[in-house]
């Protein structure tokens, strides 16, 4: 297979469609919660929602970047989610990650493979495959965080 049809499988599985690692993926874990569970702050924690804001923000820059833009986000941002105050608030977010999600996929997908040997923006950032890998690795380590504070939320007749 070639390597950026097997990145792009990766990330699907890990964003979108997939459940061969964690038994899960992003779409399966964020779709099946309320805004209430998914803005609930457990300790110091991140709340859900904002662990989707700051994958969300990575996605949509390097996306930015595969269509031949500027790498323009910066990680003091990452986090700064605006106010969930409602359901429509939580389901826009999901679709903005969930259309995010797909793009990332499908540029991968479509990025020659010598490209993947390519600097990234700069070579200080390493190549296309380095940060592609990166991001994988970044999702599924905020997923194992979102997959535990869903079992550390209280069920919805406590929020």
């Amino acid at each position: 297979m070639e390597r950026n049809k097997e990145l792009a499988n990766r990330l699907n599985e890990v964003l979108l469609n997939g459940a061969w690692i964690a038994n899960t993926n992003f779409k399966m874990e964020i779709e099946s919660l309320t805004w209430l569970q998914a803005t609930k702050k457990m300790g110091n924690l991140n709340s859900i929602a904002a662990l989707t804001f700051h994958v969300n923000y990575y996605l949509g820059g390097i996306v930015n970047v595969f269509k031949g833009g500027a790498l323009d986000i910066r990680d003091k941002y990452s986090f700064e989610l605006p106010p969930i105050e409602s359901a429509s608030d939580w389901n826009k977010l999901i679709k903005d990650f969930l259309v995010n999600s797909e793009k990332f996929v499908e540029e991968v997908a479509k990025l020659p493979d010598s490209k993947l040997d390519e600097a990234f923006v700069d070579e200080k950032y390493g190549s296309y495959l380095r940060n592609i890998e990166g991001v994988i690795e970044h999702c599924y380590y905020h997923l194992g965080q979102i997959v535990l504070i869903k079992k550390m939320i209280p069920p919805m007749t406590d929020l």
